[in-house]
């Protein structure tokens, strides 16, 4: 298991290949990479925040309740902070398994959990100002299923 909060930008092919090496026996990996996205089309920046240790550790409490959940020979979070511009890469989740369906619901799980619950705070840039992004119901309401 490997998880880094960093502000340096990553290759995730580059890491996904790294992570696939040693996964062994794995029969699946599954690999999700968010981008920063201008969804109004006037976005200049994100801005992201966060308290260094408590959030490693708190990422790493997911991680540990999903490798708990789901039979996984590993798993690698990536997320970044700071300034970062639309089309950037913020954050990367990788699973392995012996089987498809727990790296597939073990990434997901991951992915909703670590934008409801990890302890970050994002902020957008835009030519109108600033604004602090608030919590999504629909992202919240994802958390349900688990």
């Amino acid at each position: 298991m490997a998880v880094r909060v960093d502000p340096a930008r990553f290759d995730p092919g580059a890491e996904l290949n790294a992570f696939s090496k040693g996964v062994g026996n794995a029969g699946a990996v599954v690999s999700f990479t968010g981008v920063v996205r201008d969804v109004a089309g006037g976005l200049s920046a994100m801005e992201i925040e966060h308290y260094p240790g408590m959030t490693e550790k708190a990422i790493a409490a997911i991680v540990d309740e999903a490798k708990s959940r789901w039979s996984l020979a590993d798993a690698l979070v990536i997320h970044r902070y700071g300034r970062l511009e639309a089309g950037e890469m913020i954050m990367m989740v990788a699973t392995a398994s012996r089987h498809r369906v727990d790296a597939f619901q073990a990434a997901e799980y991951l992915m909703d959990y670590l934008k409801s619950r990890a302890p970050f705070w994002k902020k957008e840039l835009t030519r109108d100002g600033a604004e602090w992004v608030e919590a999504r119901d629909e992202d919240e309401a994802a958390l349900d299923r688990w």
